[in-house]
């Protein structure tokens, strides 16, 4: 590289550094102040005589068509008694947790105003790991018992690929997926780019709202899983244009490419059992970064653009 340029390119890596840096600093003085509400805790720690006080405290966390005799049954279940254990043993202390939520509100905060944080409960649900996260206008509700580490007991029957992200530095994660979904405008999702984009919009969303946490752990891939894609982006996009994938209504391509998967379905012994799954959704991720570099677009603004808008002004190229 010519000396000017290098002068050039450290100048502008700087610049871009320290605005970073500014505008972190700027949403940290948010201060969203969060609080964890234990119900997980309450609730293994209720007596008959307090279990009242807490089903008006929580009435959203007990359904109406069980009694209390129920509840206080469940309470005392010994493989009850065993998930709260472990849960407490894992979440004793849930500092780190709870300061990366605070920083994921602070910046949804700062790009929508009307933001108004919820109630943050930690909950078990007998490992129903599929609905580990629950987000409504007012209360987000965490599942612990689906956060105890990939390798934990209680997840032997359950696919590895999808075990691996059962740990609790994926929470954070996990919750601005939850809000990701609810900020992004993507109706209609017909084919495999529209899937590619819809799931690019969700990943962008997240590269803004938790900067802190790694590109592997957003995306849920390991950083040799990330590497890898990295490294055959070029082969990976060749294969979707020579095989005229893009615009394909083919309902078994989200299934191939898009969905959690152990790899991803290029139906070539060479490659199938090396990639990770979901191979789609990073494709779109790069062409939503893309889009956001060659256009003046707001997050919000670019959150409900319409596939075709995305795709011919992203100017994507794969690396090589």
């Amino acid at each position: 590289m010519k000396p000017v340029l290098l002068l050039f390119f450290i100048t502008v890596v700087t610049f871009s550094c320290k605005k970073d840096i500014a505008l972190e600093q700027n949403i940290a003085k948010i201060n969203t102040n969060i609080q964890i509400e234990r119900f997980d805790t309450l609730f293994a720690n209720v007596t008959s005589g307090k279990l009242p006080d807490l089903k008006t405290a929580y009435p959203f966390m007990f359904s109406e068509k069980y009694p209390d005799s129920f509840w206080l049954a469940k309470k005392a279940d010994t493989l009850q008694v065993q998930l709260f254990n472990e849960v407490e043993n894992a979440f004793s202390n849930f500092e780190d947790t709870e300061n990366e939520i605070e920083s994921l509100f602070n910046h949804l905060k700062y790009y929508f105003p009307e933001f108004n944080p919820p109630r943050i409960i930690t909950t078990t649900n007998d490992v129903d790991f599929r609905n580990r996260v629950i987000v409504t206008d007012t209360i987000a509700v965490i599942a612990l018992d689906s956060y105890l580490g990939s390798n934990h007991k209680f997840y032997g029957g359950i696919a590895n690929f999808l075990t691996a992200n059962l740990n609790k530095e994926q929470i954070v994660v996990d919750i601005a997926n939850e809000y990701a979904k609810k900020y992004t405008y993507h109706p209609n999702r017909k084919t495999l780019l529209d899937e590619m984009i819809y799931f690019g919009k969700l990943l962008y969303f997240k590269d803004i709202m938790i900067p802190f946490k790694t590109e592997a752990s957003r995306i849920g891939y390991t950083k040799d899983e990330l590497d890898w894609v990295k490294a055959n982006e070029s082969y990976i996009w060749r294969y979707f244009i020579s095989r005229e994938l893009l615009f394909s209504t083919d309902s078994k391509l989200p299934s191939r490419f898009i969905n959690p998967a152990p790899f991803s379905k290029f139906y070539l012994e060479e490659i199938d059992t090396k990639s990770p799954g979901r191979i789609g959704q990073y494709i779109g991720w790069q062409i939503l970064k893309a889009y956001m570099k060659q256009n003046d677009v707001s997050l919000k603004d670019m959150l409900i653009k319409s596939t075709e808008e995305i795709f011919n002004n992203s100017k994507f190229k794969p690396r090589k």
